[in-house]
């Protein structure tokens, strides 16, 4: 045991870590000492270039800069991405459809569509106009980029001085951005918008090719786009022969041609043109003894007073055009169409709504007006989309979404009559709660038990909304869009009352089924729709759908009965005429923001509608008021001169006249009738144009042997 104890010990053999170790802190400290080494040969280099005295504040002022321009690019790239997303696929696709539109007698009433895309090219149009044009928007186009600072800089101080604003910064170029891409609202967001797009188009296009887009693409009043289109319809002329009165004239027309247009303020579209001679004088462009003659002889616009261009309407027959073009499957693109309107209602369309804004509108705190008349077929023969086309092109009558109020309770009686309920029926007029929502009548009282009837023409809420609940929010929804609705409704619980969005449109269309008895409306604003040469590519009496019942007879008759009952014991007492019963229903939303009328005779439909674009509250304006009058003076006038159709199933439809009635607009005497040949003779005379049209000519020969036919009668007649 000793000897093993004295053994000696195996000695242990070193770890590889230590290795590793050792390796990793002498790559450390040779790394380390290489930095500092290069570091201080950086150090001794870069005090070579070290800037004393003026020199380092230069520099400093250099770095400044530079900082903030990579500051202020990053900022501009972020404000740019909407104008780049915009301009993603070039410039916004124009229709390529060219359209002529006559009216239902065949008479021109309006073009739209390429018409302003067949421009003269700017080398064919007069020096004078072109020289207009840029001595008033922008005398430094071809120095500029897109964005004139100086010219903006210019403004500014005329503007200071004046005391307020005289002269635009825009350049032409940030307005052809703003035609082609943006709307008129006045924000900051659009102008950063605008600046950016104009940019583009001076990177993508020429200056020439910038101010030809300009040219055919402006609107210029009277429905006009475009200079070309302007000259033809301001001066009858094509624009290459306009003289120096009229080019000063159509270039002052480019600010505000609502308020320039010469066919409805010579004084003032005169008193512009001679700013521009002014301008043309001070750019240079023009002596003062070259002007001379145009100041004392200005120009003269043609006499358009007797035939307005019914714009709205135009705007929405081109939409319908389209729409059968496509539908159709029609590779052809320039069409003449036969419309629907007739100029004579348009014209009593046009004068009602004014007539009634201008002596009201203050009264009621109400600003805009729409209004859309309908025949009973479902043609539509006007269409009034706003107070002014020249001011705003947005088509109230069509395209603007505003809740219907008790308007829309229509559709919930129509369900409840389809479903087999009558008028006589009764339905209690008590306190209701659904959820945390307790429904109110105008007058904040309850009427107990009351007949459908009864509670429709008081317009009473509660009883429509429990009437709702009854038939089903799924089923008034389902009846509203085979009336004609074509607005997304929500089909909620406050849906009886109005609150689902819906445009003067649809309301009239709808509202057509009562005035046809019950049969679908079948809107169409396009009679026929031809080729150049003539030929008939499309009819609405073939090839629109075959008519299909909306509502039975006895529910169309139950409810017209209602309904004429609302405009002789309700709310609409003042919607009656002289010559016919009337069926419709008024509508007024919360806080007096919307007044509506919708009704009918067996003739017509008009709906009809006053608010505030902005959405402001009126001045307690309710829908049997201004709605209902304005509904009234219309069709008060569209009825003379014109065979009288009964309202389907209803007792004693014309009755005897009242004078209590007449006065009912608040203005017995009413706009005049048009002075014209009956609907009916004027329909026939047109069938016989027609079949003249589509006779063939004789040949020569024909015409000689009717001519000596006729040379050898006359002297047995004069025997």
């Amino acid at each position: 045991m000793q000897n093993e104890t004295n053994l000696p010990r195996k000695r242990r053999q070193p770890s590889r870590l230590i290795e590793v170790d050792a390796w990793i802190d002498s790559s450390i400290w040779r790394a380390y000492h290489a930095f500092v080494a290069w570091w201080e040969g950086v150090t001794i280099v870069s005090r070579k270039f070290r800037a004393r005295g003026v020199n380092r504040v230069l520099v400093e002022v250099a770095c400044e800069g530079l900082t903030l321009g990579l500051v202020g690019f990053v900022i501009l790239f972020a404000l740019a991405q909407p104008a780049i997303k915009m301009t993603r696929n070039g410039l916004p696709q124009e229709s390529d459809y060219s359209v002529q539109f006559l009216d239902k007698h065949g008479e021109e009433i309006g073009r739209r569509g390429i018409l302003r895309a067949a421009a003269v090219p700017i080398d064919e149009m007069p020096d004078s106009f072109i020289k207009a044009l840029l001595a008033t928007e922008d005398r430094r186009f071809f120095d500029h980029f897109g964005i004139d600072f100086l010219g903006l800089m210019r403004a500014m101080t005329v503007n200071a001085q004046a005391g307020g604003v005289v002269q635009g910064g825009s350049t032409l170029t940030q307005q052809l951005a703003k035609n082609l891409f943006l709307t008129n609202e006045r924000s900051l967001d659009r102008k950063i918008k605008e600046a950016f797009l104009a940019l583009w188009l001076e990177s993508h296009y020429s200056k020439r090719q910038i101010l030809a887009m300009y040219l055919d693409r402006a609107y210029m009043g009277g429905g006009s786009f475009g200079a070309a289109a302007a000259s033809e319809f301001y001066f009858g002329k094509n624009i290459r022969d306009v003289s120096l009165a009229e080019a000063a004239m159509l270039a002052g027309l480019f600010k505000a041609p609502a308020k320039y247009a010469p066919h409805i303020n010579l004084p003032a579209a005169r008193a512009r043109a001679n700013e521009v001679l002014t301008n043309m004088v001070q750019a240079n462009f023009l002596t003062e003894g070259q002007v001379i003659a145009a100041r004392r002889q200005p120009a003269t616009a043609i006499d358009r007073s007797s035939t307005p261009s019914p714009d709205y309407f135009l705007d929405y027959a081109f939409e319908e055009v389209q729409r059968i073009a496509q539908k159709s499957g029609m590779k052809q693109r320039n069409f003449t169409a036969r419309t629907t309107i007739d100029l004579d209602l348009q014209k009593l369309a046009d004068e009602a709504v004014e007539y009634n804004l201008r002596q009201y509108g203050k009264t009621y705190d109400v600003g805009e007006a729409a209004m859309v008349v309908l025949a009973s077929d479902g043609s539509v023969r006007a269409i009034v989309g706003g107070r002014d086309y020249g001011v705003s092109q947005f088509n109230r009558a069509t395209r603007a979404l505003r809740q219907p109020g008790s308007s829309f309770k229509v559709y919930v009686y129509a369900t409840a009559m389809q479903e087999g309920m009558k008028p006589s029926d009764t339905i209690v007029d008590s306190p209701l709660t659904i959820g945390k929502w307790s429904p109110q009548n105008y007058g904040r009282s309850f009427a107990g038990r009351v007949t459908l009837a009864n509670a429709l023409a008081r317009s009473l809420n509660v009883p429509a909304v429990k009437l709702y609940q009854k038939v089903g929010f799924d089923n008034t929804v389902k009846t509203a869009k085979a009336m004609g609705i074509e607005s997304n409704l929500r089909g909620d619980k406050t849906m009886a009352l109005g609150t689902s969005e819906v445009t003067v449109m649809d309301q009239a269309t709808a509202y057509t089924v009562f005035a046809n008895g019950g049969m679908n409306p079948n809107r169409h604003a396009i009679q026929q729709l031809m080729d150049p040469s003539g030929k008939v590519l499309w009819d609405a009496r073939h090839d629109m759908p075959a008519r299909q019942r909306v509502l039975s007879e006895q529910a169309t008759g139950y409810m017209n009965e209602m309904l004429v009952g609302v405009t002789e014991r309700g709310t609409a007492r003042k919607a009656q005429l002289t010559m016919t019963r009337v069926g419709g229903k008024t509508g007024t939303t919360q806080s007096y923001r919307d007044g509506w009328f919708v009704g009918f005779t067996g003739n017509y439909v008009g709906a009809v509608w006053f608010g505030n674009d902005s959405f402001a509250p009126t001045n307690r304006l309710t829908g049997g008021s201004l709605p209902a009058l304005t509904w009234q003076r219309f069709m008060e006038a569209a009825h003379k001169n014109v065979e009288l159709k009964p309202i389907p199933f209803i007792e004693n439809p014309f009755p005897a006249k009242s004078d209590k009635v007449a006065e009912a607009g608040g203005d017995s005497s009413g706009p005049a009738a048009p002075e014209t040949l009956s609907r009916k003779t004027q329909d026939v005379l047109a069938d016989i144009a027609e079949q003249f049209d589509q006779m063939k000519p004789l040949d020569p020969e024909q015409l000689a042997s009717a001519a000596s036919s006729a040379g050898a009668a006359a002297p047995a007649r004069s025997q």
